[in-house]
């Protein structure tokens, strides 16, 4: 996929998480995808128990995900560099940081992802 089209397509995929579009997200993903649980621990495996999971971590925290980063790997995948900000549901801050999320792809499709 070239670069500007990974970049846009990426960008996308934040934008509807953090609106909260999980649909959107999902739709993007295999079958198979392995999903980390940040905030549970441990990795969920499909689209469906992706959104599950994001759907039960957002009646805990409210995330935002911000891309500032994207660089191709020569493995073949794709590290999202992100300025993460957790609040809690009253709106406090409870982290704000710079993470990475390392993407892995077949095709346009998402496979996995793993935290850095």
């Amino acid at each position: 996929m070239p670069a500007q089209l990974l970049e846009e397509q990426i960008r996308a995929l934040y934008a509807a998480f953090n609106r909260r579009d999980s649909s959107f997200v999902t739709d993007q993903m295999t079958a198979d995808v392995t999903w980390p649980q940040a905030f549970k621990g441990g990795f969920v495996r499909g689209p469906a128990a992706v959104a599950a999971y994001w759907k039960e971590q957002w009646t805990e925290i409210d995330p935002d995900v911000e891309p500032i980063g994207i660089t191709a790997l020569d493995d073949g995948r794709v590290d999202v560099e992100v300025h993460q900000v957790v609040r809690d549901l009253a709106g406090n801050v409870i982290a704000d940081a710079v993470v990475h999320h390392f993407y892995r792809f077949e095709g346009a499709r998402i496979a996995g992802m793993e935290l850095g």
